[in-house]
């Protein structure tokens, strides 16, 4: 069986990754806040566990691997988005639940095992929070109720900060019920324009953090092998999560192996929308970049280093796979490249099993390259149709450019050279000059209108 080897942050080394029961792996990994388009960087995560969750399957079995990732649909986020817009709530969500698995899928992401809301987990949370409480690891306070951060002495362990740094990283709320600064909120008030469920407390709603761990608990139990998340999520909801989780339960230590991926740039900075860069994944798909190449564009990059989207990325990875769907097109599938499925198990080593595929396609093993491609999701829809050149008779023109390049290595004038291939790419023509000489390849954007100038 293939060994598989994580950097797990816990303890902030890589590990042999040896799950707690072989026939029933499981890992769960925060989701999105439901009330907009996923942009750029919530998208990294999905195609980061994604092909985590291949890989367990691989090695362990489709029947023996569980993986859950969760909706927040219950955040001020949308209740500010409800409010601004005049709509339900449970539109909203409902709607952008929608897009994000449309958006996920157009990625070649695959959905999870289990996809909760954190609405439908309400009870289970009253009943966590009520242990808490019970155990001392809580308080009620003014209709709310906070976990007491000094009743668990591990308390940040994962991020490694210190009080300070907690303190600020958390922007911490000064309220005067609260015992310690950093004691957080896992049930607050709610007013009756706000949604709201009855509890002992009061009619409220919970918290950010504890909703994952009631639905981790309900689905995985006390004690599972993987939590996953970028890492932006470290701090504070990682490190709350297992406080709630680890002294909810006597025996349960919550997750074994923590993975953050690293976040996401755009052409060299920080995305944001006041610097313009800000964009959706829908944004990009209306664009013209296809799922597949921003799946490519995305492990192209080991997923614990920032990962920088940019358009010159994007045209490379565009390139690179008409290459590989056109050397594809007729060949059967062969088996999953050991030396990619060895690329993976170090650490999901993306980069270094893109690596292994451009050595397929360069020794034209067609077959293999198939099943590499479809083991890291680029065929989950078949070869696309963007990716699909037309059959057509380029030979006059090859003809053309290649008396013209022979002329100019004479006159040393290259202007007509660069004019015919100019006027070919243009045209959606891929030009392709080596010593052998002059071949010429219409892609699927080929218009021959724009060649008739040069016939």
């Amino acid at each position: 069986m293939t060994t598989i080897h994580l950097h797990n942050t816990k303890t902030r080394k890589k590990e042999v990754f040896t799950p707690i029961d072989p026939t029933n792996v499981r890992m769960y990994v925060c989701g999105p806040t439901v009330y907009d388009r996923a942009h750029l960087g919530n998208a990294r995560p999905v195609v980061v566990f994604d092909l985590l969750n291949r890989l367990l399957r691989y090695v362990f079995g489709d029947e023996n691997v569980v993986y859950a990732r969760n909706f927040t649909d219950v955040d001020d986020k949308i209740n500010a988005r409800a409010a601004e817009s005049g709509r339900k709530i449970e539109e909203i969500t409902e709607e952008t639940i929608a897009w994000f698995l449309q958006d996920m899928g157009e990625l070649g992401a695959l959905e999870p095992n289990h996809m909760p809301r954190a609405t439908r987990y309400i009870t289970h949370m009253i009943e966590m929070i009520e242990g808490l409480i019970q155990k001392g690891h809580a308080y009620e306070a003014e209709g709310h109720v906070l976990f007491s951060v000094e009743s668990y002495a591990d308390y940040g362990k994962l991020s490694g900060r210190s009080v300070d740094d907690m303190i600020a990283g958390a922007r911490v709320e000064v309220a005067p019920y609260k015992r310690n600064p950093m004691d957080f909120v896992m049930w607050k008030p709610s007013s009756d324009d706000l949604p709201g469920w009855e509890s002992p407390w009061g009619r409220g709603r919970p918290g950010w953090h504890i909703e994952c761990s009631a639905m981790a608990d309900d689905l995985l139990g006390a004690n599972f092998d993987i939590h996953g998340g970028g890492n932006d999520l470290m701090f504070p909801h990682h490190d709350n999560e297992i406080a709630q989780s680890c002294c909810s339960s006597d025996e349960g230590h919550f997750a074994n192996y923590w993975l953050h991926n690293e976040m996401l740039q755009v052409e060299g900075k920080k995305m944001s929308k006041s610097l313009g860069n800000f964009f959706t994944v829908r944004d990009l798909l209306n664009k013209g970049f296809s799922g597949e190449i921003i799946r490519f564009v995305f492990l192209s990059t080991y997923y614990g280093k920032p990962m920088d989207w940019t358009e010159l990325k994007a045209k490379d990875a565009e390139a690179t796979l008409r290459k590989w769907y056109a050397a594809i097109s007729d060949a059967e599938t062969g088996d999953v490249p050991a030396e990619l499925i060895e690329a993976l198990a170090d650490d999901l080593n993306s980069s270094k099993a893109l690596t292994v595929l451009h050595t397929l396609a360069s020794k034209g093993d067609a077959a293999s390259l198939r099943a590499g491609m479809a083991f890291l999701g680029f065929l989950e829809k078949g070869i696309p149709e963007w990716a699909v050149a037309p059959d057509v008779d380029l030979s006059a023109f090859e003809t053309l450019l290649a008396g013209a390049r022979e002329k100019a290595m004479q006159t040393k004038d290259f202007s007509e050279v660069d004019h015919l291939k100019t006027a070919l790419i243009e045209a959606g023509v891929e030009v392709r000059m080596s010593k052998a000489g002059v071949e010429l390849l219409a892609g699927p954007s080929f218009d021959a209108s724009k060649l008739e100038a040069l016939a």
